[in-house]
């Protein structure tokens, strides 16, 4: 097991660890409205001589990330005490969440509402530079998971640092590619 412990630094620097926070009633937070924690991309925003839309998309996808990382998440603790993680085609993602009742919402559909959730609050910046490669193999992080909002930090350059990036091959730009 990792010790997750070890990284967690409070929001002024300092080394003490904070308690977990509890969420005692999932149940009833299941059934809150959804917030609105990512504000629609106006297509108006993007410059009109754009011609390629690869571009638009790494764009948007920068302006997710940057959102992201200046955000406080919640991540779940599993049974064994370790941040909540869930392998996938190889890659282990870390559970995160914009809030309680996302997090509700997937103890619901799990059919573990009924029993008390730990979790931390983080940001997401923490997570992606820090936790992130901590894991043993490839990683990222999971936001939302299970919710139709959901989204995907996966373990590529400029996502995660360097030395855990996963080279998926040819998929940079077309300059990054001809430079290799």
């Amino acid at each position: 097991m990792i010790a997750w412990q070890h990284a967690w630094v409070t929001e002024n620097g300092d080394d003490d660890i904070p308690k977990p926070q509890r969420v005692s009633k999932l149940a009833e937070l299941a059934h809150a409205p959804l917030p609105k924690t990512v504000p629609a991309l106006d297509p108006a925003d993007e410059p009109a001589t754009e011609p390629d839309e690869p571009a638009v998309a790494r764009r948007a996808f920068a302006r997710l990330l940057g959102e992201f990382r200046r955000t406080a998440v919640l991540v779940p603790f599993d049974a064994q005490g370790s941040l909540w993680t869930a392998d996938f085609n190889g890659v282990r993602w870390i559970c995160a969440f914009s809030d309680e009742g996302a997090l509700a919402r997937f103890a619901v559909a799990r059919g573990e509402a009924a029993r008390e959730w730990t979790y931390r609050t983080i940001l997401g910046a923490r997570l992606l530079d820090v936790m992130v490669p901590m894991l043993p193999g490839p990683g990222g992080v999971a936001l939302d998971a299970g919710s139709a909002d959901g989204m995907v930090f996966p373990p590529v350059a400029g996502v995660v640092p360097d030395e855990v990036a996963v080279d998926l091959g040819g998929t940079g730009t077309q300059d990054e590619r001809e430079r290799a």
